[in-house]
C-alpha cells in the first residue's frame, strides 16, 4: 500500500521482542504521520525515522504481502518470506 520500502528494525531481549526503529519514505495508508508517547520522530535525509519504543512483544505476527514481499534480515543474512512461505502467507516470528 505505501509503494515505498518500510525498514523496522527489532531486538530479541529474552524471549521478547522490542522495536527499535521504524523508518520509511513516504506516507501512506497505515504509515505513523506523529509519534506516540515517548517516541522520537526524526529525518534521516529522505527517511522518516520512528525511534523510543517502549513496548515488546511475545510475537510478530505478519501476513506475507501478495504485491510486495517481506524480507526478513538476521545480521548479513536476508532471506524472502515470499519464497520460504509462500504470499498470503500468515506467520509468527518468535524468540526461542
Amino acid at each position: 500500500v505505501n509503494n515505498s520500502p518500510v525498514r523496522d528494525t527489532f531486538v530479541a531481549e529474552g524471549r521478547r521482542i522490542r522495536p527499535v526503529e521504524a523508518r520509511y519514505y513516504s506516507f501512506g495508508a497505515g504509515m505513523p504521520t506523529s509519534p506516540e508517547p515517548g517516541q522520537i520522530f526524526t529525518i534521516d535525509g529522505d527517511a522518516l525515522v520512528i525511534t523510543g519504543f517502549t513496548q515488546s512483544y511475545t510475537a510478530l505476527n505478519y501476513i506475507v504481502g501478495t504485491v510486495s514481499d517481506h524480507v526478513l534480515g538476521i545480521g548479513a543474512q536476508e532471506v524472502s518470506l515470499r519464497d520460504l512461505c509462500g504470499r498470503n502467507a500468515h506467520i509468527a516470528i518468535t524468540v526461542k
